[in-house]
């Protein structure tokens, strides 16, 4: 009772910086010159960004943890972070977009960053696919972690693209003071909902890993009980 309490203080605090981002954002922000209203889209796009690319390494760490020492509370971090990446990356491709109509015309362009960008999403969303075709638990998570440090090699390609390669993205963005501080506070409810769902997921996947456990214990025991009577 009392975790289910904290538990929902977190959320409200989380929709509560939330809220004041957005209010910060739209009344307190000013629009951009060029831009105008469409820039706005940045102060959540970015912070999603860095937040996708903190689940990525979430998997990461996991997979490497699970593959040292085959502790399954590894794997169960590593599938949690994964399942967040891919959420958080659809947030970022959908922001991008917004952004893209709004700075350069069209809502999509090849360019090397929204490649790379598109291409971590999918690697992500077959993280889950795979994880969830196969049935066996400890092939799961072996092929998991294999997968899940190939699949973390696009994040530095993400991330340089744009600085290393000839790209519509730029390089840095100069914001007023304002801007600066907007950006800085939207990071907080991001951040917090982050740790949030990774840690709720990481949970379940502790409680379906305990389930399938027991289930199988409890039919061996059945089967043993069952071949001695015999």
């Amino acid at each position: 009772m009392k975790s289910r309490a904290l538990w929902t203080i977190y959320w409200l605090v989380v929709a509560a910086t939330f809220a004041g981002a957005i209010v910060l954002v739209f009344n307190y922000t000013p629009n951009e010159s060029t831009m105008g209203l469409i820039q706005k889209v940045f102060y959540f796009h970015l912070p999603i960004a860095i937040c996708t690319f903190l689940c990525c390494f979430c998997n990461f760490v996991g997979s490497i943890g699970y593959l040292i020492n085959r502790k399954r509370k590894w794997d169960d971090f590593a599938a949690a972070g994964a399942a967040v990446s891919v959420l958080l990356c659809t947030g970022v491709l959908l922001t991008g977009m917004l952004w893209a109509r709004g700075a350069w015309g069209v809502w999509w362009t090849w360019s090397p960053r929204l490649t790379f960008s598109f291409m971590l999403w999918l690697l992500y969303v077959v993280y889950v696919l795979v994880r969830a075709s196969i049935e066996s638990s400890q092939k799961r998570a072996i092929v998991g972690a294999v997968y899940g440090l190939v699949a973390f090699l696009d994040v530095p390609l993400v991330y340089l693209s744009a600085r290393l390669l000839p790209d519509i993205h730029p390089a840095s963005i100069g914001l007023a003071p304002s801007m600066k501080l907007t950006l800085g506070l939207c990071f907080i409810p991001i951040v917090l909902a982050t740790i949030g769902l990774v840690y709720a997921n990481f949970r379940v996947n502790v409680a379906r890993r305990q389930l399938a456990e027991a289930n199988e214990q409890l039919n061996l025991q059945t089967e043993t009980a069952a071949g001695g009577a015999l």
